[in-house]
């Protein structure tokens, strides 16, 4: 056999052997040796080659991974520090909170979890993913709306990064259709649907509506845009007076528009993580045998539905 072959059957030996650890298999050197029919030595001596390789890239400021060998497993591993990629516990998850959303119809969730299982999953993990997965899957039921508006959000968002108007075609919950030209500020997500966030310059349209001199962002359900144009005219917004989505986030838990409201109740419930969780902006102020009292700001009048179905458990101060 000549040089070059024997070479070239070195490089593809090794190169399965870096694809197979990258996958999470474990190599046992015995085993990998009857199966490649080369000595235990060339075994060794590839894996060698792979760390030296590996120490290589990390010195060259590339990913830190290394082969370790695992007594227990009887074998080789690769183990790395790679930020780039999901673990099999962080896909497991984000797939579990896809399906738990209800965001999206079932034509749509089913190749994005496909995709996600396919890119980020090792390949020998993939099929226990997919059975974990399955029932729930197989038994999603999609939002009564039916409609498809992932291609939408990007359009959006690029309006928002952009700044610039979008013209938009909205149905009320009354089922009447409005034409609105709007500054979009914000995408958000919650309990089912994503929403728009935008301001209207318009007074005209302004009038229409319970709080005309309301400053903050007019809520949209995002599938409720019959449809929408991006338009070539920008808008600004002063750096002083930015949207910040973040902290708009904390304060609106139900999609509701309206005035910022400060709260004071209190909580009789044995433990308030819940209330805590629900509203981010909350704290708690005192606590005695007839309860936490509790501090919070909030938007619009959502919260007051959350208030009553706590029962008694949750009493409006102020």
């Amino acid at each position: 056999m000549s040089d070059s072959l024997i070479s070239e059957n070195k490089y593809s030996r090794v190169l399965q052997l870096y694809l197979r650890l990258s996958e999470g298999e474990v190599i046992n050197k015995a085993e990998e040796a009857k199966r490649s029919g080369k000595s235990t030595k060339s075994i060794q001596n590839d894996i060698e080659d792979l760390r030296a390789f590996l120490a290589e890239r990390a010195a060259m400021g590339g990913n830190e991974k290394e082969i370790i060998y695992d007594k227990k497993l009887k074998g080789y591993y690769l183990k790395g520090k790679d930020e780039t990629t999901l673990t099999n516990s962080e896909i497991l998850a984000v797939c579990k909170i896809l399906l738990e959303s209800r965001a999206f119809c079932k034509s749509d969730i089913s190749p994005i979890i496909e995709k996600l299982i396919y890119n980020c999953v090792p390949h020998s993990k993939q099929q226990m993913v997919k059975m974990l997965i399955a029932n729930e899957l197989f038994h999603y039921v999609e939002p009564h709306h039916r409609k498809h508006f992932i291609e939408s959000l990007w359009d959006i968002g690029e309006a928002i990064y952009k700044y610039r108007y979008i013209d938009i075609c909205y149905e009320r919950l009354d089922g009447k259709a409005v034409n609105r030209r709007v500054k979009p500020v914000g995408i958000m997500f919650s309990e089912f649907y994503f929403y728009l966030t935008a301001f209207i310059d318009d007074t005209q349209t302004r009038t229409e509506f319970r709080n005309p001199d309301d400053i903050f962002p007019t809520i949209y359900r995002i599938d409720r845009i019959k449809s929408f144009e991006i338009a070539k005219e920008t808008f600004d917004i002063p750096y002083a007076d930015r949207f910040e989505e973040g902290e708009f986030r904390k304060r609106v838990q139900f999609m509701y528009g309206g005035r910022l409201r400060k709260l004071k109740f209190i909580y009789k419930g044995v433990n308030p993580e819940s209330v805590l969780d629900r509203l981010p902006t909350a704290k708690i102020i005192s606590h005695d045998e007839k309860g936490y009292i509790i501090t919070a700001e909030v938007f619009g009048d959502g919260i007051d539905m959350w208030l009553r179905s706590q029962g008694e458990d949750v009493t409006l101060i102020e």
